[in-house]
């Protein structure tokens, strides 16, 4: 989406203009045309930053059970001060992985870049300001350990943005997967962090779990480069269109 575009779009709604004037968080409305046809009545919102998905989600699915994690402590601040008071949203300050403990986090310049893994020269190139400023160890589980299967009411959504870290994610959720009616996914083509999984192995692995392909959108193309990274939508085939 045109970023004039967006912005316009963000500032003509309420919420979304306070959310970026008070706590730097733009509501990825780019999303909004995909998610709201998908009725979710769960949303488990993977590297949440300040909100920025969880705003969108919010508004497409105003009584839904919304479960964000995100593992940095100021964007998770911020995460629960955008999203407020709010009955049916809980946060977690934790990633989610295929392992439970500490790991390190790559914090990138700009945060809601921050990987599991290493980030690239290639990530800085095409994404300037993105490169690494520190590391910090964070808490890391799989999905399990904090959300308790039955309060998955579908249909659920199950969405990632974890910059490159999104196969070991999956694995983390995989006794959980069958409860998903969508996977929403950013996938990279190329590799922006040290030893991600790309998009065709984000495919393929959930291709053999009954997930098919919905939809390819938000496609980043560099000119040099060629094609970065897109967001998937999976739908479950074992339940009904």
């Amino acid at each position: 989406m045109n970023r004039v575009i967006k912005l316009a779009r963000i500032l003509s709604t309420g919420r979304y203009a306070w959310a970026l004037a008070f706590h730097s968080a733009a509501a990825t409305v780019e999303h909004a045309s995909i998610l709201a046809p998908l009725a979710c009545q769960t949303v488990i919102d993977v590297g949440a930053n300040r909100g920025q998905f969880a705003l969108v989600a919010r508004r497409c699915f105003p009584r839904a059970r919304l479960i964000s994690f995100e593992p940095l402590p100021a964007p998770f601040r911020q995460l629960q001060q955008v999203i407020g008071q709010d009955p049916l949203f809980s946060a977690y300050q934790a990633a989610l992985g295929d392992m439970s403990g500490e790991t390190t986090m790559h914090v990138a310049r700009r945060d809601y870049s921050s990987s599991l893994l290493p980030i690239t020269a290639l990530q800085s190139r095409l994404f300037p300001g993105t490169g690494e400023r520190s590391t910090q160890m964070v808490r890391v589980g799989r999905l399990a350990e904090f959300v308790d299967p039955d309060s998955i009411v579908p249909p659920a959504l199950l969405k990632l943005d974890v910059q490159g870290y999104e196969l070991l994610v999956l694995k983390g959720c995989a006794d959980l997967l069958d409860r998903f009616e969508y996977v929403y996914v950013e996938c990279s083509f190329v590799e922006l962090c040290e030893g991600q999984a790309l998009a065709e192995d984000v495919v393929a692995w959930l291709h053999d779990r009954d997930f098919g392909v919905r939809g390819v959108f938000n496609t980043l193309v560099d000119k040099r480069t060629g094609p970065i990274q897109a967001d998937f939508l999976f739908k479950n085939t074992r339940t009904p269109s």
